[in-house]
This record gives structure tokens, sequence and C-alpha cells, in this order.
């Protein structure tokens, strides 16, 4: 959303005609970076990981071929790039980033030394070898997470896509690039609170240099019907499960208060406001936080979102779930036809 000043994390070769190339490993959401310079190659290793009370990002560089010169540049921006942090180093070796309600925790073998309000290192890495850098979020308030391996964390990672795609439906010919979207929607549901938000952005512009640039990260319930017809059909149930929760826990009221979106916890109130500090994706401003879409009226949320627990239940899902969904929305849908999908779910609801 804006320049290296507003934040970054840099990983890369200190060669600059480095040859790139990018794939994701095997059925997993891991991605790899592969650098190919003149003294060797190296590849870097992406990927998220969770647990308990922290966040953690994780990056492994592995060496290839050869010996390859290596350069990380950590630019730590709270806040929409606006805040900048106090830097420490704990007793256990770990960076902390601290300001506010936020902490980082960065751990590595690098040496690493401030330079210009950046962290920076430099360091060489031959075929064979492999150094890890562990990026971990945590409320500044709790006590620090212990350390966690990168290594570890990877093998961890890969054995959960590994073992979620598993159950994964063929579909003919489509089946690879099916899966592959699985993977987005499935990276697009909350592991805590089952919501599934839109995208993981904010003011991405539908036209490079416009203003039609919203912030997504929410949980519309249209949406959210939609990436649950695709879970299912595919095979991931669980998904829709803890949707179903999550959706009750946000409509609780009275069904007249029904709003067309949600946070990702099932908040209500997403107040819309600019960021004018950063200019936007290729210059595209202004930046948003939040979305006051929240206050539009949508009168197909109602069938969708029923449509979705009919679907959900002819998939196998608890009839005694699917009724105690049902009750925020009264009898309010008399309109529905017993002919269409929706129709039938409102009729199997009734009964």
């Amino acid at each position: 959303m804006g320049d290296p000043r507003n934040g970054r994390w840099l990983v890369v070769p200190v060669a600059k005609d480095a040859h790139v190339t990018r794939h994701y490993r095997g059925d997993t959401l891991i991605l790899e970076t592969v650098f190919e310079t003149g003294s060797g190659t190296v590849c870097v290793i992406d990927f998220m990981a969770r647990r308990d009370g922290a966040s953690d990002l994780v990056r492994l560089v592995r060496g290839i071929r050869g010996k390859v010169s290596m350069r990380t540049e950590l630019v730590v921006r709270f806040e929409y790039g606006f805040v900048m942090p106090w830097v420490s180093r704990r007793e256990d070796g770990r960076l902390q980033p601290t300001a506010g309600a936020d902490r980082l925790l960065l751990d590595t073998t690098v040496s690493l030394r401030g330079e210009d309000f950046r962290t920076v290192g430099d360091f060489d890495v031959s075929a064979g070898e492999e150094v890890g850098f562990t990026l971990s979020w945590t409320p500044s308030f709790r006590p620090a997470p212990a350390p966690l391996g990168a290594t570890d964390a990877l093998a961890h990672v890969e054995a959960f896509w590994s073992n979620w795609s598993a159950g994964f439906k063929p579909i003919d010919e489509w089946s690879p690039a099916v899966l592959r979207s699985s993977f987005t929607l499935k990276a697009l549901s909350h592991r805590e609170t089952g919501g599934i938000v839109a995208a993981g952005t904010t003011s991405l512009p539908e036209k490079i240099g416009g203003q039609r640039n919203w912030d997504y990260r929410f949980c519309w319930l249209r949406d959210a019907t939609f990436t649950l017809y695709a879970l299912i059909e595919s095979g991931s149930h669980g998904e829709a499960q803890a949707w179903r929760e999550w959706l009750v826990r946000a409509v609780a009221g009275d069904p007249a208060d029904l709003q067309i979106m949600y946070g990702i916890a099932g908040e209500r109130r997403l107040a819309e406001y600019e960021v004018p500090r950063l200019a936007g994706y290729e210059g595209s401003s202004p930046v948003r936080v939040g979305n006051a879409a929240a206050g539009q009226l949508q009168l197909d949320v109602y069938g969708e979102v029923l449509d979705a627990l009919y679907v959900a239940r002819r998939a196998g899902s608890s009839n005694a779930a699917l009724s105690r969904i049902s009750r925020p929305f009264g009898n309010s849908l008399t309109m529905a036809s017993g002919k269409s999908e929706v129709g039938e779910s409102i009729l199997r609801i009734r009964k």
C-alpha cells in the first residue's frame, strides 16, 4: 500500500541479476522462491504457522548449488505504516519490536544490526546449508511464546496441508486447478472463529489509479455462502461446520438487524476510514480500512444463507444444528417457493 519506508521484509541475494521463479510445494500453501545467481542457487521457503496466542511467519533459506551471499532487511511499521516500534533484544536472543498492543519476535541465527531505522543482516548460504527466520506476532501485554523452530514448523505445516488435501474429491481434468483454488478458500477461513473473509487484502484497485479500492477483509454472508458451496462440493465439511457456528454468533439478536457482512469474529461495527499517509497500490489512493457497506440492505442475503444451510444439510450436517441456526431468521421469509432449493430449505426448517 506504500513504499519500503512504510514497512517490508526482504530476504534476497545481494546480486542484483538473480533469476527468480516461484511455485507452491506440492499440495500445500507453502511458497518456494528459487533465486539463481552466477555463484549459486538458493530456495526461500515461506509459510505461515498458527498456534494459540501467536501468529508465525517462517522463512527458510536453503542452499541448492554453489554459494550465495544473502541480505535481509526488516522494516517494521505498525498501524498501517504510522508507528515506528521500540526495538529491543530479549535475553533469549530474539529481536523484539514493540508498539502499543503489538509485538513482534524475530528469531534467527543471522547476526542483525540497526541501520537507518531498519533491521538488516548479511549472510552466506552454501549448498546443503539452511538458515531460518521466524517472525511471530503476539499481544505485547501477554507472556512471550516459546521460540518456534523453523524446520520443525515446516514439517508440521506440510503435514497439515497434505492431510487436508487428502479429502479432496477429484474433478476430472480440472482437479489441479480446483484443488489450488480450494487452498485459497481454506486460507481465507479463520482457524479460531470459523469466519470466512472475502479477501486477505485492502485497497487493491479495480483499475490502476482508480478509487474503487475497498477493504475486503470482512465476512460477507453472500461471499461466504458461495465459498461454502465450493468447499462442501470438494469434500471440506469441517469449514462448513465452523462457519455455521460463526453464523449463529454473528446474527444473534433481532432478525431485523441482520447485516450483509460482519468482522472475522462477528463484529458489527465496521466503520470505514482512509489512511492518507499511504500512497496506495501503484499510486491508487485512497487506502481504506473498514467498509461502510456494512450498512447496506441486500435482500438476497436471506436466501443465500438458507441455501447454504440446505446444502450443508444435504452434505450430511446435523439437523439439530441446522434448526438452531435457522431460529434467527424467524418466519420472515414466507415468499420463498417450495420448488427452489431455498424454498425447500425453508419448508424443512419449518417442519
